[in-house]
């Protein structure tokens, strides 16, 4: 294992920088995910590990060594990394073994040996009744395994992943999500996992670097991310959030459609314009007016969805800012209904404008 250390990395092409001055530390036996929408430079950021792009400044790091940087990058077959491609790449013309064997083969490893390692994978993903099929005869899932297969066993330092679930079918990619960190859980190989699918990267990380126009926005855990986004985009990628503009009032206050909103402050409470974050799930919808509470907002139906589990709410303020509300499936309020919205304080989090 290894860890992998990005200093200041920048990529530019022509004037734009794709990667823009990306400082992050991924821990030996660490699972990171970069997680982003098309174009915010995350597999980039990958292919700069892996070797595959020069960077236009700063460095990375693995185990304390300098593989690139805008002097001398190292090739990417003497980093001693494993990459998976969203295509899978499998030989179609060998079979599940072969393939998984094709790396120790190149290596020139005793052939007992070799045998030794690929039983020991197959047994691991439990692909042992897939040994002499071809890619062509297998299912996603099972092709997905065998790449998996393939780039554990040469025992990689770093296991770098680009959305390898993304031609997975849902039902699949949800299977898949718990395998790949099984298979981390048990090698701890330091993993970086690019991926645009919140859940993914929720399941699978031990920490998520939220990538917005070239620049890690956050870096945290699951958890941290959700529950204490630092920024608007976080908020709104990150589960599904209610951004409400409003005015600081200071002290942890934001004005939003006449009512003041105690908060907790995503760090500095912000000054002059701002914006709440709430989740759509964390918003109490009421047909009565509570009272003895605090951070209540008066709003009208416009829309009611029920949704077998859930009823999706969209309620319109008093200013006319419209806000999603999932609540439980039992109370049916119908559309032009006055309603009251509570918002609990701690999860209310006053972003910058």
């Amino acid at each position: 294992m290894a860890s992998v250390e990005l200093r200041g990395l920048t990529r530019r092409y022509g004037t734009q920088a794709v990667v823009d001055n990306v400082s992050l530390t991924i821990p030996h036996g660490a699972l990171v995910c970069l997680l982003g929408p098309s174009g915010c430079g995350k597999t980039t950021t990958l292919r700069l590990i892996a070797g595959f792009v020069e960077p236009s400044e700063g460095e990375i790091l693995v185990a304390g060594r300098v593989v690139s940087s805008p002097a001398k990058t190292l090739p990417p077959e003497q980093r001693k990394m494993s990459m998976i491609f969203q295509s899978y790449a499998l030989w179609p013309h060998m079979t599940v073994g072969e393939n998984i064997a094709y790396g120790l083969t190149l290596r020139k490893l005793d052939r007992s040996l070799i045998a030794k390692k690929v039983a020991a994978i197959l047994n691991t993903t439990q692909l042992v009744a897939l040994i002499d099929r071809y890619p062509g005869e297998l299912s996603g899932g099972q092709q997905q395994r065998v790449a998996l297969a393939r780039s554990l066993v040469v025992e990689p330092e770093t296991l770098l992943l680009d959305e390898p679930l993304s031609n997975l079918d849902a039902n699949l990619r949800e299977e898949m999500r718990f395998e790949i960190r099984r298979l981390h859980d048990a090698y701890r190989y330091t993993t970086v996992y690019v991926t645009h699918d919140q859940a993914e990267a929720m399941t699978t990380a031990d920490q998520i670097a939220v990538m917005n126009s070239g620049r890690v926005e956050q870096l945290g855990s699951p958890q941290e991310i959700y529950d204490t986004p630092a920024s608007e985009f976080v908020a709104r990628f990150l589960g599904a959030s209610n951004i409400i503009k409003g005015a600081s009032l200071g002290a942890g206050c934001v004005s939003v459609a006449g009512v003041a909103l105690r908060c907790t402050p995503a760090g500095p409470m912000p000054s002059g314009e701002c914006a709440v974050a709430i989740r759509q799930h964390d918003i109490a919808i009421s047909a009565t007016q509570p009272t003895g509470v605090e951070n209540v907002l008066p709003a009208t139906v416009v829309r009611n969805v029920f949704l077998g589990a859930s009823r999706d709410y969209m309620v319109e303020l008093t200013d006319g800012t419209q806000l999603r509300v999932v609540t439980a499936p039992g109370e049916n309020i119908p559309l032009g209904a006055a309603v009251w919205l509570r918002m609990p304080f701690e999860r209310c989090r006053a972003l910058p404008g």
